[in-house]
């Protein structure tokens, strides 16, 4: 305790203990819920597309801001809006990584509200609750903790402190969000296409043959080999992710779609030829080039990139295994400490008792275990899986915060922690004698609730170090997050509905416009594990894939296998805004910017990034909408300006895309002789 006690004389908050500020305020609490539910259905279409979210806290911050100040409101009413406002996406960030898998793992019959809607609020429910539980255990050791460098929390901090600068940052964030908006609307009225394949030969065409299709109607195609090589995504939301992670982490997603298009997919057909039939469930592939790579990718190469997965996830708990005991032991520590210190405390050292987390802890468990006794129907399954829950959740909550503290949010890896959940509660029920339907459908309720628990402690917690920088109370930190948490989980059902609703023509959630990979991968897992069908050579062979890549020194074995598991458009698009952040990089180097103007930079370039990423994202919510209009009224209300859009418009599109996110952040890189600006989130 003395290190911690000396930590908090030397810090010193932008706010001093002693001031009284308006903090915990209506228009505060109204304004972040606001953001929780827009900023949190947006990032729900991201990642059931691009099967990643980012970080709201950026976006919240500068609009809660210029909301805000424009009221006169106080930066602590500012902190308060902002932590309400970005913890919607972690709430989405849980959700579309397992609620999707109950309806590709055909555990649920329907999505329809009778059918789903108390089941997925159960579930996001009682996972975000425990979330912001677990990590207000920890929150004193790791938020104080020197080693955690917390970039996310330093730079939304500083945002709110740099107050001239808010307008500023609320332009760079609206017009873009405006223009994301437009691109991605004009693609669907097709005034380019957004999307282009080409199948390129490999070998003699007419070497071999496979047969396609059942029945009469089926036909041979020669097999040598081929690739189906894909341009990239016209999409701004791409870009903006590809941008923000930038080059490298870019470069290495995209590198595994590269092994599983360029490599392994066309080996496989070169080799296998007619016999390839035969590893393919009946009529998966369609009788063309295409389908036959599509179904190749999705039934073969597929369950490789899980065995990789699966291996990171791993990976990052054993890089994590120090900080996690010493965080662990301050922990109980804390838990320990007397009363009378707990009541002498000051402002800024005001939380929720433990004796209150601990009940509320308890009450989440009685929950679980009811909900788990109906998921499986037998009730000592119940009570085992809910106390496996329980401390895999504790334990996968506390390794989410240590993540955002060192790498920020928007690289917190929680669909690697969820898939070793999964995997360790499938083993236990596999063990306990449940299998089929009531096996799968529990274990993907284990995975679910521990996936949204994880997302919403790490973001919680760069919540708290952002309160700890400015001078904010943290027991008003915790209450306005169990209120925003409370009505994201209530509400988020309705996002997914509409996108599922929306997108049916395509397959809804985990369709062709929808795919959520990771739900895909943990149906998947589910139902091979349980079902006693996984495929588990080739699950092994991207194990061995996952330690040769750690063996190499690959940076994230993860992010290349999450590669592997996505469309390559998808992933291309995604480099692509990697380039562009490196060319953008270059030329402000080029130029002998300062570190204050390469620091100016680099925050408008995010901002536009992020404005790319919220425009789409919104949009798409807007044209689900329209089209579940047009299942109601059967006609057609979108126009199609094309029917048939050259991708050269799309492409070109692109380039005016690069331009904006290469030319607007340096010119605003401003004069050498200005102070310094905060950091960007990166």
């Amino acid at each position: 305790m003395a290190t911690t006690q000396q930590q908090q004389i030397r810090h010193q908050p932008y706010v001093p203990e002693a001031a009284q500020l308006r903090e915990f305020t209506f228009r505060a609490v109204m304004i972040g819920l606001v953001m929780t539910v827009v900023l949190g259905a947006a990032n729900a279409y991201l990642g059931l597309r691009a099967g990643m979210t980012v970080a709201a806290t950026y976006p919240a911050a500068v609009i809660s801001m210029a909301i805000l100040r424009a009221r006169r409101g106080t930066i602590l009413e500012e902190n308060i809006a902002r932590t309400a406002g970005s913890i919607g996406e972690s709430v989405a960030a849980g959700a579309i990584f397992t609620i999707p898998a109950f309806l590709i793992s055909r555990s649920w019959p329907s999505f329809d509200f009778q059918h789903a809607y108390w089941k997925s609020t159960a579930l996001m429910l009682v996972g975000s609750i425990l979330g912001v539980l677990f990590v207000s255990l920890v929150r004193r050791v790791m938020v104080e903790d020197p080693e955690l460098p917390f970039p996310e929390s330093v730079a939304a901090g500083e945002i709110h402190k740099a107050g001239q600068r808010g307008g500023e940052s609320a332009k760079f964030l609206f017009y873009n969000a405006a223009a994301g908006a437009a691109v991605y609307l004009l693609g669907v009225f097709q005034l380019f296409a957004a999307d282009k394949d080409r199948v390129i030969a490999v070998g003699d065409l007419g070497k071999s043959s496979v047969r396609l299709g059942a029945g009469d109607g089926s036909s041979a195609l020669g097999v040598g080999g081929f690739t189906l090589v894909s341009a990239p995504s016209v999409s701004p939301a791409y870009l903006g992710v590809g941008y923000i992670i930038g080059p490298r982490l870019a470069a290495l997603n995209f590198a595994g779609s590269v092994l599983a298009w360029g490599l392994l997919i066309p080996m496989l057909i070169y080799f296998l030829g007619p016999q390839l039939q035969r590893y393919l469930p009946p009529g998966a592939a369609a009788d063309s080039w295409a389908g036959l790579a599509a179904a190749v990718w999705r039934f073969i190469v597929r369950p490789i990139a899980v065995g990789g997965m699966i291996v990171g996830a791993a990976y990052t708990l054993f890089r994590m295994r120090k900080n996690l005991a010493l965080a662990l032991g301050k922990t109980l520590g804390e838990l320990r400490a007397p009363a009378a210190e707990i009541k002498a405390r000051g402002r800024l050292d005001q939380y929720m008792s433990s004796k209150s987390v601990m009940g509320l802890i308890g009450l989440m468990f009685l929950l679980m275990i009811a909900l788990y006794i109906y998921f499986s129907g037998r009730a000592l399954v119940g009570v085992i899986a809910a106390a496996v829950m329980l401390v895999v959740g504790f334990f996968f909550s506390t390794i989410s915060g240590s993540l955002v503290g060192l790498i920020g949010s928007s690289n917190n890896p929680i669909s690697g922690l969820t898939l070793c959940t999964l995997i360790i509660a499938a083993l236990l029920m596999v063990s306990l004698g449940v299998s089929g339907a009531p096996g799968v459908v529990t274990v993907l309720g284990v995975a679910a609730v521990v996936c949204v628990a994880a997302a919403v402690a790490g973001e919680l917690l760069q919540d708290f170090k952002v309160g700890y920088i400015l001078g904010g109370t943290p027991r008003s930190i915790q209450i306005v997050e169990l209120i925003a948490v409370t009505l994201a989980s209530l509400v988020m059902y309705f996002a997914l509905w509409l996108l599922h609703t929306g997108y049916s023509a395509s397959g809804g959630l985990g369709g062709r416009d929808l795919p959520a990979p990771q739900a895909g991968l943990m149906a998947m897992l589910a139902q091979g594990i349980v079902g006693g069908e996984m495929a588990w050579p080739l699950v092994g062979m991207g194990m061995l894939l996952g330690f040769a890549l750690i063996m190499v020194e690959v940076r994230s074995p993860m992010l290349f296998a999450v590669g592997m598991y996505l469309p390559v458009g998808t992933t291309f698009a995604i480099f692509a805004g990697g380039v562009i952040r490196w060319i953008a990089d270059r030329a402000a180097a080029r130029r002998g910017f300062n570190e204050a103007q390469r620091t100016r930079v680099e925050n408008a370039g995010v901002l536009t990034a992020s404005g790319f990423i919220v425009g789409e994202a919104l949009m798409g919510l807007v044209v689900a909408g329209i089209r579940i209009g047009e299942e109601v009224t059967k006609r057609s209300l979108m126009p199609v300006i094309f029917h048939e859009p050259s991708y050269l418009g799309g492409f070109v599109v692109m380039l005016l895309l690069a331009a904006v996110m290469i030319r607007a952040p340096l010119a605003n890189a401003g004069s050498p002789d200005e102070p310094a600006p905060p950091a960007a989130m990166m």
